[in-house]
């Protein structure tokens, strides 16, 4: 088990060995290391949750988490909720994550959505 005063080996060793989960007990210093917080969301992409809020703005990171669970969304900086390419990826996965975005991004893809229904009846 790890704590707060558990070593970045430690931690690294317990992240792969818990499927991501194990960042919730890291100090905030290595819940803010960029190494620790991409091995743990690579094996679970909710570990997003207990990133750093830097990292949460991280695209690389937040690429990551939302391409195997697109919900982690919700996570992520406001930034990277008006990312077109980020929320894309976001909802490839999870089609309702769409919820989690800017407000504006909402309307762009609803309206995408919309225009895209409507070409689809004219072709029947």
């Amino acid at each position: 088990m790890i704590d707060a005063n558990s070593t970045k080996a430690e931690v690294l060793e317990a992240v792969k060995k818990h499927h991501g989960y194990a960042l919730e007990w890291a100090s905030c210093e290595l819940q803010g290391d960029r190494e620790v917080v991409l091995v743990a969301v690579k094996q679970n992409g909710f570990a997003l949750r207990y990133a750093s809020e830097e990292l949460k703005g991280d695209k690389e990171v937040v690429m990551e988490a939302v391409g195997q669970f697109g919900s982690v969304l919700q996570y992520a900086s406001d930034d990277l909720k008006n990312d077109k390419e980020v929320v894309l990826i976001a909802m490839k996965r999870d089609w309702p994550t769409m919820r989690c975005a800017s407000v504006p991004l909402q309307y762009e893809m609803a309206q995408l959505w919309i225009e895209r229904m409507e070409q689809e009846t004219k072709n029947d």
